[in-house]
Order: C-alpha cells, then sequence, then structure tokens
C-alpha cells in the first residue's frame, strides 16, 4: 500500500504505469469506429427528473447530477463530488446539469478525484465556491495549486492513496487508488494524484471509484473495507477497449470489480452526460443490465432523490 512515484516523482498506477502517447491518441482519431452508423443513429439520452426534494428534506441521500458528479447527504452533512455544471473544457454536455449552482449552499464537503477537465472543471468550481466559500475540500495530492485557482482561500486537504482525512468531523473519509493518470497541460502529465473516496458515517458507508481502469485494488479496497453499502461505479467510455482500457472499465469489467469489493449496491456513472468515446451513449447501461443482479443494482434517474 501507498502512493508511487516514477524516477521523476510522477505519480504512477500501483501495478500498470501509464503515459498518455499521441500516437494512440492519433490512431483512435483516424481508425474507423465500427460503431459510428449506430451512434449517428441514436436519440436515446439519459432521463432528468430534478424533483428537488432533497433540497426541502434532511434525510439521509445521494442525488446523480450527470457523468461522475454526485450530491450526498450523511447525517445532515452535504457532499458534492467532481461538480461539472456546464461543458466540460471543450466537450459539451448531452443532458443538462439538473439544478442551479444554489446546489451549493448545502454542502459542506466538495471531493475531487482528480484534475481531467470532465471532474475538475474551473468554472464550475469558482461559480460553486462564490456561493459557499466555507465548504471544505477534500483531493489527492498534488491538487492544491490547481483547486486554489479557482477557489482562492479555500480550505482544502490533500491525501495519498489509503490516507485518512482529517478535516472530516464525524466522518472517515479515505482518499483510495484508482487506475488513472492526470494532466492539465502539456507538461505537467500525472504531476497530481487520481482516485477515489471512502466515506463512512451517519450510519453510511459509500465508495466513490473515480475513473478507472481493472486493477486488483478493488480486492484490497473491500478487503480493507468489508461493510460498503453503495459502489458508485464507472461504466462508460470503454470504447475503443485497446485505448481505454487503462483509464475506464467496460460495463463488465466494473461488474466484476463491484463483486471484489463485495459491496451491497451497485450505481452506476460515467455515462450518458459526455460523449467521450465510440460507444453509443445507451450502451454502458445496456451491457451492465445484461451481466448484473437486479437485486444489488441501483439505476438513478439524473436529478432523482434517492433516500438511503
Amino acid at each position: 500500500m501507498g502512493t508511487p512515484t516514477d524516477e521523476k516523482g510522477r505519480f504512477r498506477n500501483l501495478n500498470f504505469p501509464f503515459w498518455p502517447e499521441l500516437g494512440k491518441v492519433l490512431r483512435w482519431q483516424t481508425q474507423p469506429n465500427p460503431q459510428k452508423e449506430e451512434k449517428a443513429k441514436e436519440i436515446w439520452l439519459p432521463d432528468i427528473q430534478a424533483d428537488g426534494e432533497f433540497l426541502l428534506r434532511k434525510e439521509n441521500c445521494f442525488v446523480w447530477l450527470g457523468h461522475n458528479s454526485f450530491f450526498f447527504r450523511i447525517d445532515g452533512t452535504g457532499f458534492l463530488i467532481d461538480p461539472v455544471l456546464g461543458k466540460a473544457s471543450v466537450v459539451k454536455r448531452k443532458i443538462k446539469f439538473p439544478y442551479t449552482a444554489e446546489i451549493a449552499k448545502q454542502v459542506d464537503y466538495l471531493l475531487i478525484t482528480h484534475d481531467h477537465r470532465d471532474h475538475c472543471d474551473g468554472p464550475s468550481l469558482k461559480k460553486l465556491y462564490e456561493i459557499n466559500p466555507k465548504m471544505k475540500v477534500l483531493t489527492g495530492l498534488g491538487m492544491r495549486n490547481i483547486l486554489q485557482s479557482f477557489m482562492p482561500g479555500c480550505t482544502l486537504e490533500e491525501a495519498g492513496w489509503y490516507q485518512q482525512y482529517s478535516l472530516c468531523n464525524g466522518f472517515d473519509i479515505w482518499f483510495m487508488p484508482s487506475r488513472h493518470w492526470s494532466r492539465r497541460s502539456l507538461n505537467d502529465t500525472n504531476e497530481r494524484l487520481w482516485g477515489g473516496f471512502y466515506v463512512s458515517g451517519g450510519g453510511v458507508n459509500l465508495y466513490m471509484m473515480g475513473d478507472s481502469g481493472m486493477d486488483d485494488h478493488f480486492t484490497r479496497i473491500g478487503e480493507l473495507f468489508p461493510d460498503i453499502q453503495f459502489a458508485f461505479m464507472g461504466i462508460g467510455a470503454y470504447s475503443p477497449e485497446w485505448f481505454m482500457h487503462s483509464s475506464h472499465m467496460k460495463p463488465e469489467d466494473s461488474w466484476l470489480a463491484f463483486m471484489q469489493l463485495k459491496a451491497d449496491h451497485f450505481v452506476p456513472m460515467h455515462y450518458g452526460t459526455f460523449d467521450l468515446a465510440d460507444e453509443p451513449l445507451s450502451e454502458p447501461l445496456q451491457r451492465l443490465k445484461a451481466v448484473a443482479d437486479p437485486n444489488s443494482l441501483i439505476v438513478p434517474i439524473i436529478g432523482q432523490s434517492i433516500w438511503i
């Protein structure tokens, strides 16, 4: 366990070191997509049910806000994870953010999994911080400078993998490993740590995967925290698999990772909001339902208040 670095002091994955290669990106962008015609004909988009009930009630709940963005309330404390209010840099949203930035008034802790722009969006963070400058920010090592450039003066704590945060009164929150990478510009590859979160408090134990390819950290996390009730697992942006497998998981692998976690409930995310890969937007959920135990699966509608 720990947070490994390479000979240059940059962060790396536990078992599969990764460095993005321009040649592979160009190969992906220039090769034919066998699902191109299928994608062009697709009219499916996720439903939105912005009921707003969680804004009026105080019970434990979670709300999917699209992609990897979630709001949680546990024992009266509000958490917001990877909020992106609009487009992610040049990538447009397929469905709108279900609420206004006023949601920040409900937030005590802002959790950021890594620096990619579909998870760490500068304009969104600036707007949310203007509304609620008292929220505390939890994230990975190396993220301080970029986050404080969006939120000057914010209270912020970084952590390495398998490290527990100290800011969280009444909660145990840990930063967990994932198989991914980081970059905001040409010269800062893997200078900031990526990962997920384990959050425990108020009788609720949940795991937020972040972005990840398949690796044995899911088994380790399940052994370390054998009481996970809700596992929030990415299922999209996996095609072509030869290119995406280092960063994201296909639905079948996400279900396998969930089984390794030995968690109670699987909540899918990272699909249907941004078009980041070659598969149609509707395919990840279809493939997940084909392999998942429906008794363990919770598929929230975007904006819907789920009481836990």
